[in-house]
């Protein structure tokens, strides 16, 4: 570890006893009060970056950056002027990390640097157009002027929130907000009914799949919803234990005709991983019943837009179709009661589906797409 930069653990920081950043060593520059939050193994950096700040702050993964992040709010603390990541790209974890900053409103104004060394031209690319950092550069490089970059990059940053409060007034203006949120108690009541009508269906679901192959009853992942906020999303187990490994080697029957640079979905036609008990919770839709849960928690609604696989959600984040998040994520939803089943349907049919959805949504519009939603249960194909 080099010596001009403290190195954190989460298990003993205590931010009410010791300062947010610390002192790297006395110098007069233009770089003088600039701090930085460091993620990532310092010792694969250069001189020329540690001499570009003079408060540094390191950790070594996501997880100790949240608690550390976090404890700078709660003693309101100075933030970084910039969060510089170092580290191999994993695109799940570096989707969660920025969703939930963006959630929280945690570091919203301090840029967000990936270190370009770490990323090949096609992950360059990747994480320029969707856009979960503020920049892309080589840090070790000694042309970078930091204090300019990090200034020119909060001056964006600061242009984009005054765009997105004006858009939010207007959006605000535009629909007339209900003292009471319908759609809220509408979900916790009939989300409440449901699981205490179908507990008996819980119990005979989950006795069928343990009968038929070992493994757990319930399949639980990551899934992207509302505003892209990632939470975990319950179904019935209708495949193969580990089936989400075997998705690489059955791409070429993918329904969903996905170019290399366009929106992914992945829908497998007749997919082998589905076990014979999967294929009847699937065809009749029992295998989303422990979603209610789901519902009820507040991470979903009944009606709205599918929570996608992390896979696919980074696919729709370009300006095109990142409406598409804009509405709150459902069990059943507009694509489904006019699409569901039907193996023609394309990318873009479904996400044009979802951006009306989100655009259209009222308490009124669900009821009626529940009222569809039984004659779409029963699909025609094994899709």
């Amino acid at each position: 570890m080099l010596n001009s930069t403290i190195s954190y653990s989460s298990n003993n920081l205590d931010l009410s006893m010791h300062p947010v950043s610390f002192k790297n060593k006395t110098r007069k520059s233009e770089n003088e009060h600039l701090s930085m939050f460091y993620i990532g193994n310092m010792e694969t950096s250069n001189q020329h970056l540690l001499d570009s700040f003079n408060d540094n702050i390191q950790v070594d993964n996501y997880t100790e950056a949240l608690d550390y992040i976090k404890n700078i709010h709660l003693y309101n603390k100075i933030s970084p002027d910039v969060l510089i990541i170092d580290m191999p790209l994993n695109i799940a974890e570096l989707t969660a990390f920025c969703s939930y900053l963006n959630q929280e409103k945690l570091l919203f104004k301090t840029p967000i640097i990936f270190n370009e060394k770490r990323l090949n031209p096609l992950q360059i690319l990747s994480l320029r157009e969707m856009k979960l950092v503020d920049d892309v550069v080589d840090i070790d490089s000694a042309t970078i002027n930091f204090n300019r970059k990090i200034l020119f990059l909060k001056k964006i940053i600061w242009e984009q929130e005054k765009k997105l409060t004006r858009k939010n007034l207007k959006s605000d203006n535009k629909r007339i907000q209900s003292p009471v949120n319908l759609k809220r108690i509408l979900d916790i009541v009939l989300s409440s009914v449901a699981i205490f009508l179908f507990l008996p269906v819980f119990l005979l679901v989950a006795l069928a799949i343990r009968l038929e192959s070992k493994g757990p009853v319930f399949y639980a992942a990551q899934r992207a919803g509302r505003g892209f906020k990632i939470f975990k999303f319950y179904k019935f187990r209708s495949m193969i234990v580990d089936a989400d490994k075997k998705i690489d080697s059955l791409s070429h029957l993918n329904q969903y005709n996905s170019t290399a640079s366009g929106p992914l979905f992945i829908k497998i036609d007749n997919d082998p991983r589905v076990t014979k008990v999967g294929k009847f919770l699937r065809n009749t839709s029992l295998d989303e019943l422990p979603q209610l849960v789901n519902v009820l928690k507040g991470d979903m609604s009944l009606v709205g837009n599918r929570p996608l696989p992390i896979y696919e959600a980074v696919t729709l984040t370009t300006d095109n179709f990142v409406d598409r998040f804009a509405g709150p994520a459902g069990i059943t939803g507009l694509w489904q009661v006019k699409k569901r089943g039907k193996a023609e349907m394309t990318v873009e049919e479904r996400v044009n589906l979802d951006i009306d959805y989100s655009k259209r949504y009222n308490t009124f519009f669900d009821l009626k797409i529940l009222a569809m939603t039984p004659i779409a249960l029963f699909q025609k194909s094994d899709v």
